[in-house]
């Protein structure tokens, strides 16, 4: 737990001020007045650090990006509307009709149906490959393939990639690897893990509390000799680079998807979400412990959990080798059928049901009824969701309460 300890310092220290205003300030403005044209023509041209517009961003939320690109070891970040948003951002930054993506694992029902649905009426393709399957993905990089995408652990299939060996699949192939870190942040690090963009749905265990829909992009420097981002396959990057240097990712995403698709953050959003990431650390400590424990006292009592802490998941060892601070809040109970699940969940007195996870609250919602209800069943198989299927986001409770709360409920 010593990256969470660093944290607990980092992050109030970075959010809180020194002099005046100790809390960080709102700026609700949606235009900003350049008071010269000058000033405007340097702006634009970017040889003036001032506020443009707040579609392109915005003091209060530039304070957020700085903090999760220091936590994540980027060199910038962009923040979004949303998950989706912050999503959307980083694939469209690097996309074009034509391109195909590689997506890797369990994925969140809007993930994958943006890939699925969403890109393909624009001419972009996705190929979609369980997190082990390494020669076929391998053999699936083509002239074409633009982007490697996966989640840093299932949601909810609760399966665990590999994402060092994933990485170096990337970079030997030069394609762009983007990891979905939402469930694991602090936990897992992609960026020194060879990912080049990682993604967030601050909305989640970042905020913490519903309070703040959000999302955010961040990335890595480009280098300064050789580079896959300068490689043909990457060619409308030239421009960016030779005018932003190590930072030419942060502008090509502003320019190619933030200034013209509009996912811009909001301003109170990005300072609501600065006040959840003072107390990450501690509440992120807490649920991961807390986690272990209800899946293992769960799994004991007979109740059909999925976590890779038990002996019995497939990723077990690379959970005790690869994942040491913990794969997030989540685990799930299959309940069999989707009336048992139904019968579970009107019993339970404690648990949430809403499709958010991350909350401070235990959330529970049934899968194949709600996030998954339109996929076919062949879509739903892939990526694990079963007619009993119930994911469960832990919380801050007592860890006992929530398990004496299960067992009731599941009787």
């Amino acid at each position: 737990m010593n990256n969470f300890e660093e944290y607990c310092t980092k992050f109030v220290q970075s959010v809180g001020s020194k002099e005046g205003a100790v809390s960080p300030a709102l700026v609700n403005s949606a235009s900003f007045a350049y008071g010269t044209p000058e000033t405007a023509e340097g702006i634009f041209d970017g040889s003036v650090k001032k506020p443009l517009y707040s579609r392109m961003g915005n003091p209060t939320t530039a304070k957020l990006e700085n903090i999760l690109a220091e936590m994540d070891g980027g060199i910038g970040a962009v923040a979004t509307s949303s998950g989706m948003g912050a999503t959307a951002l980083a694939t469209l930054s690097l996309l074009a009709s034509g391109d195909e993506i590689i997506s890797i694992g369990g994925l969140f029902g809007g993930t994958y149906s943006f890939f699925d649905e969403t890109l393909t009426r624009f001419g972009i393709h996705t190929r979609f490959f369980d997190v082990d399957e390494f020669d076929a993905i391998k053999n699936a990089i083509n002239k074409n393939t633009k982007i490697i995408f996966l989640e840093s652990v299932g949601n909810p299939n609760m399966r665990l990639p590999d994402i060092k060996k994933i990485s170096a699949i990337a970079n030997e192939a030069g394609i762009a690897l983007i990891v979905d870190n939402t469930i694991t942040p602090l936990s897992i690090s992609p960026l020194k893990l060879g990912a080049d963009i990682v993604v967030y749905s601050t909305t989640k265990i970042i905020s913490g509390n519903s309070s703040a829909l959000g999302g955010c992009a961040v990335f890595r420097a480009i280098n300064d000799g050789d580079d896959k981002f300068k490689t043909p396959r990457y060619d409308f990057l030239a421009k960016f680079i030779k005018g932003a240097g190590e930072m030419a990712l942060i502008p090509n995403a502003k320019k190619r998807a933030l200034r013209d698709f509009g996912m811009s953050a909001n301003a109170h959003a990005s300072y609501q979400t600065m006040l959840g990431l003072e107390t990450l650390p501690l509440r992120l400590a807490r649920v991961i412990q807390s986690v272990e424990t209800v899946a293992k006292e769960l799994s004991e009592n007979g109740l059909n959990i999925n976590h890779p802490c038990l002996k019995a998941h497939v990723h077990h060892e690379r959970y005790l080798n690869e994942f040491k601070n913990g794969c997030g809040t989540l685990l799930t109970i299959d309940m069999g059928t989707k009336e048992k699940a139904f019968d579970f969940l009107n019993r339970t007195k404690l648990a949430i049901i809403t499709a958010n996870i991350g909350d401070s609250r235990t959330l529970a919602l049934h899968m194949a009824s709600t996030i998954y209800r339109d996929f076919d069943d062949e879509t739903k198989k892939f990526l694990g969701i079963t007619e009993g299927l119930i994911r469960v986001s832990v919380g801050l409770e007592n860890p006992q309460d929530i398990i004496n709360d299960f067992l009731q409920a599941a009787k």
